[in-house]
């Protein structure tokens, strides 16, 4: 465990991400799985795999895990004091048991940065998975390449293999990605890892018969701004002050009733 704000700063710097930071202790952990197990119930698990986007706005569990006092201090320590929470989403693979392939084809997300999709500059993005279930190899851990985000915005194109769970559908060509480099992040459920939105990352299918489940948060620092892009059109419509103070005011605070009087 990395405990000191500035030590995790430097590795984060360093290299492009942070894994392995507990943040659910075990009663946390059990009572956030009972209430996705309940979103599981009302839509479906091919709907909760991942359509399931932006759901902080509704439910309030949801949006205490976005500001859980361990994640946080992870999030302000690489972004600094002042963070705006801009987008959330749950990643679930499952095992083909659950949920069969389509076509044959298991879910990837091939090798990307997630800042491409972003239409914002002014900041960084952090982008931390938030594990409901152990993370392995087996079940299609995280894999990164350090020190990548180092490189700026690389070209990408349309995936070449079929069952690219990005919705844009894209990837990085090989030949600019350094497999050879590429290190794994698993994670024991109620940990999170944390990479820079210039972070070359990958996650193979789960071919395993767990469930590979985790809430995606994305957050910027309040310095950030949205840009009209053509090439990367984007929207914010749950975008929630989380920490510190917003002098800037470059997103609207759609801070949920239930979250109003938090800041």
């Amino acid at each position: 465990m990395i405990a000191d704000a500035s030590q995790m700063k430097a590795l984060y710097d360093a290299n492009g991400y942070l894994t392995a930071i507990p943040v659910l202790d075990k009663n946390e952990l059990d009572l956030a799985r009972k209430e996705y197990e309940k979103l599981e119930e009302k839509f479906g698990k091919e709907y909760t795999q991942y359509s399931l986007h932006n759901i902080h706005m509704q439910y309030e569990w949801v949006m205490n895990l976005t500001v859980h006092p361990n994640l946080l201090k992870a999030i302000t320590a690489v972004l600094g004091p002042d963070v705006i929470l801009l987008d959330s989403r749950f990643i679930c693979k499952y095992s083909s048991s659950d949920v069969p392939h389509k076509e044959n084809t298991a879910p990837y997300v091939a090798w990307h940065q997630d800042i491409k999709y972003w239409g914002f500059e002014g900041g960084p993005v952090a982008s931390v998975w938030l594990a409901f279930d152990d993370v392995d190899s087996e079940n299609g851990v995280l894999q990164v390449i350090p020190g990548s985000h180092k490189q700026g915005i690389l070209e990408h194109r349309n995936a070449v293999v079929p069952g690219n769970m990005l919705t844009a559908n894209q990837e990085i060509p090989s030949h600019l990605v350094q497999v050879e480099d590429a290190v794994e992040c698993p994670l024991k459920a109620g940990e999170m890892s944390v990479h820079d939105g210039l972070t070359v990352h990958f996650s193979e299918p789960n071919m395993s018969n767990r469930r590979r489940c985790g809430f995606v948060i994305r957050y910027v620092p309040t310095c950030a701004y949205p840009v009209e892009d053509p090439d990367r059109p984007r929207t914010f419509p749950a975008t929630v002050l989380v920490a510190g103070k917003d002098e800037f005011q470059n997103f609207q605070n759609h801070s949920p009733n239930f979250f109003s009087n938090k800041f």
